[in-house]
C-alpha cells in the first residue's frame, strides 16, 4: 500500500484506522471519505477528506483517480441490529456500495480490502472453534450480506484478478468510538457504565459467548493482512480472526478486578439476543496465523485495564480508585 482510499472513515473501524494509516504511511497518502462531514473530527480536519456516498460509483472513481490511490479499504456499512430494523436499506447500502467499490478497484487495478464478520456464520455452523471453511447459513440480513460480500470478493479475484482481501471481524471493543447499536456493543457500553455508574444492565444473557477483539489488534490485523505476500494467501475473503471469547459475566468479573464495587444485572433484548444465539461461541483462526502471521496482543484482563484507564481520561473521571497493575 502506498496511497489509500478509505470509505466509511468516520465509522467505528474507519475513524481509528484512518489515524493509524496516516501515522504509518504519511498524512498525504491516506484519503478519508464518508457520507457526512463531522466538524472537529481529526479524520476530517487532519488530512485529506472527501464527502462520498458509496452509491455514487462515478464520484468514487473520480476521487481514486485524482489522488492516484493504489488501495481501497471499503468500510461503509451499518451495524447488525440496525440492519435488522432496516433490511432493504442495509442490502442497498452494503451490496451496491460494495459492487461500486469493487468495480473501481477492477477498473483502476487497485488492491482491495473489505471486512466480513462472524455474523456470516449461522445456527447450523459449528458453534465451537468454527472452522475457516464451513457451512454458512446466517439468519440475519447483516449475515446474508456478509456472506454475499465474501463471495463477491472471491469472484472479483478469480474472474478479474483484483487483489481482494478481508477478515471476519468478531465484536470490536474500543474506547475511541461509543457503542452504536451492534449486537456485541454491550462489551463496549459496559465499560462506560462501570466508570460512570459502577453498574450495568446487560441486554445479552448470561452464558452467551461471543468472540471479541480489542480495536488495536483489529487495526494491526488489517494492516498486516494488506502488507502480506499475496503468494502466501490461500484464503482471501475472509479470514477468521479472534482474540478472546467470553460471556457478559466474564467481562463483568474482569471489570470487578479493577472496580471492585461494580455490579451487573440483566434485561435481555430478544432481538439482539437472537442474533447472538445464531453466532459461534468461538472461532478457529489457524489459517490467518499460518498464512499471514496474525497474532493478537490483548486478552480480556489486559484489554479491561487499558479500556478503563483510557476511558477515565476521555470521560474526565478520576482514576485514582482503579486497581491497575
Amino acid at each position: 500500500m502506498k496511497r489509500i482510499l478509505i470509505t466509511g472513515s468516520l465509522g467505528q473501524i474507519g475513524s481509528e484506522l484512518t489515524i493509524r494509516l496516516r501515522k504509518d504511511y504519511g498524512v498525504d497518502n491516506v484519503i478519508a471519505t464518508d457520507i457526512r462531514h463531522l466538524e472537529g473530527s481529526p479524520v476530517v480536519e487532519e488530512g485529506h477528506f472527501e464527502i462520498l456516498d458509496v452509491m455514487d460509483r462515478e464520484k468514487m472513481s473520480e476521487i481514486a483517480k485524482r489522488y492516484e490511490v493504489d488501495t481501497i479499504i471499503h468500510l461503509a456499512a451499518l451495524l447488525s441490529a440496525v440492519a435488522e430494523a432496516k433490511p432493504q436499506l442495509w442490502w442497498d447500502l452494503n451490496m451496491s456500495g460494495l459492487v461500486n467499490a469493487l468495480e473501481v478497484a477492477r477498473e483502476l487495478n487497485l488492491k482491495f480490502f473489505t471486512p466480513s464478520s462472524i455474523a456470516a456464520f449461522g445456527p447450523n455452523s459449528p458453534k465451537d472453534y468454527t472452522p475457516q471453511d464451513t457451512i454458512q447459513r446466517p439468519t440475519t440480513m447483516y449475515g446474508v450480506t456478509k456472506v454475499a460480500g465474501e463471495l463477491l470478493c472471491d469472484y472479483y479475484h478469480t474472474k478479474f484478478g483484483v487483489d481482494t482481501r478481508g477478515v471476519r471481524f468478531p465484536g470490536l471493543i474500543s474506547y475511541e468510538t461509543e457503542p452504536g447499536g451492534g449486537t456485541t456493543d454491550y462489551a463496549v457500553d459496559i465499560y462506560y457504565e462501570a466508570l460512570k455508574n459502577k453498574k450495568y444492565t446487560s441486554f445479552i444473557a448470561e452464558g452467551t459467548y461471543m468472540d471479541m477483539m480489542y480495536m488495536p489488534d483489529a487495526i494491526d490485523a488489517v494492516i498486516k493482512l494488506m502488507e502480506a505476500d499475496p503468494s502466501k494467501l490461500k484464503h482471501r475473503n475472509a479470514f477468521n480472526i479472534t482474540a478472546m471469547s467470553f460471556g457478559p459475566e466474564q467481562i463483568a468479573a474482569s471489570i470487578k478486578k479493577v472496580i471492585p464495587e461494580f455490579t451487573m444485572d440483566y434485561e435481555v433484548d430478544p432481538i439482539r439476543q437472537g442474533i447472538a444465539n445464531s453466532w459461534p461461541n468461538s472461532i478457529d483462526c489457524t489459517d490467518a496465523k499460518e498464512e499471514w502471521g496474525f497474532e493478537p496482543r490483548y486478552d480480556l484482563d489486559r484489554m479491561t485495564e487499558d479500556m478503563l484507564e483510557k476511558l477515565s481520561v476521555k470521560l474526565n473521571i478520576d482514576d485514582n480508585d482503579l486497581v491497575l497493575n
